[in-house]
């Protein structure tokens, strides 16, 4: 297992435009709230959201959300100016630049050397500011491994849905919902576990995108659960009625924490010198081994990283 980085179970969309909701983000119980100057933000108001952003990165009202800003891709006029302004202006501030629309490493190294950059300029520590991909289109996806491992600041890919939809052509107009005609298993399976399986090679975390639909919560938890079921970390959320519902479906339930809490230190005491040095060993009617272990630290870092607190506790053996 490498470093846990911090929960991004909910991740919190808010246009850089638009200063209410700014205020708000900073009191909601996500795990992240990344700032937009991209999608969100229409080219006449960028100038504005800009110096928004760096008024929120400043102020001291945040809770303990991530903060993160998502700038214009390296295919328009804007990232540059997008970067040096939040960066000078709120850098110390800013864990990380989420980086839309990524179709091959260059784009990575690339806001790497800018923001090593920046960061020395500013007296900021070098490697402060992480790096989220954001892949939408097929050749991202196929550059998917070199992405990742494009720069040591990367510490989440991330999925984006509807450009990604568009540029496979796929037939359908509703984010987050099987296309019609399209009847048997997950048209987005290959694409999420493709994303997860890369994410999970390179020590990193997986983030699905939106569900647009923001009044049908039912139609959120069903998306959001299908992604957590293949082990994906987090889902961002595009209004507060989804946040919670996104914390607990990311958070491992209270009776697998405290169940993989028992396995590990029930079968730390078993190999250990004075539970006999086994190898396996029972834990009531389960047996339990190096196996079982390893899949119950994941759900225990898990659970530990969303703040869990345990309900039972091992009691080795007379």
């Amino acid at each position: 297992m490498g470093v846990i980085m911090k929960p991004r179970r909910s991740v919190l969309a808010c246009p850089g435009s638009n200063t209410k909701m700014i205020g708000k983000a900073k009191s909601l119980p996500v795990d992240e709230v990344f700032l937009d100057l991209e999608d969100a933000v229409a080219v006449s108001a960028k100038a504005q959201a800009r110096a928004n952003i760096v008024a929120a990165l400043n102020d001291t009202d945040w809770g303990t959300q991530l903060r993160v800003v998502r700038v214009n891709d390296w295919s328009t006029a804007w990232t540059y100016t997008d970067v040096i302004t939040v960066v000078e202006g709120g850098g110390a501030a800013l864990d990380a630049i989420l980086l839309p629309k990524v179709t091959d490493a260059g784009q990575v190294r690339a806001l790497d050397l800018l923001l090593t950059q920046l960061e020395k300029s500013c007296g900021l520590e070098v490697g402060k500011i992480g790096i989220e991909p954001q892949l939408e289109n097929a050749l991202g996806l196929r550059n998917i491994d070199a992405i990742a491992t494009a720069s040591p600041r990367v510490q989440a890919l991330v999925f984006g849905p509807a450009d990604f939809m568009a540029s496979i052509n796929m037939r359908t107009l509703v984010v987050g919902e099987q296309p019609e005609g399209y009847d048997t298993g997950d048209a987005y399976h290959h694409i999420l576990m493709t994303i997860l399986l890369a994410a999970r090679a390179h020590g990193l975390q997986a983030i699905d995108g939106p569900y647009l639909q923001i009044r049908d919560l039912d139609g959120f938890r069903r998306a959001a659960a299908r992604t957590a079921a293949l082990g994906f970390d987090g889902k961002w959320v595009l209004h507060p009625s989804q946040i919670d519902a996104a914390n607990e479906i990311f958070s491992p339930r209270q009776s697998d924490y405290d169940r993989a809490e028992l396995i590990l230190e029930a079968y730390a005491f078993h190999t250990s010198a004075e539970g006999g040095s086994r190898g396996a060993a029972m834990l009531g009617s389960e047996m339990i081994d190096e196996a079982s272990a390893k899949m119950a630290a994941v759900i225990a870092e898990q659970g530990r990283a969303a703040g869990m607190r345990r309900t039972t506790q091992f009691a080795p053996p007379e």
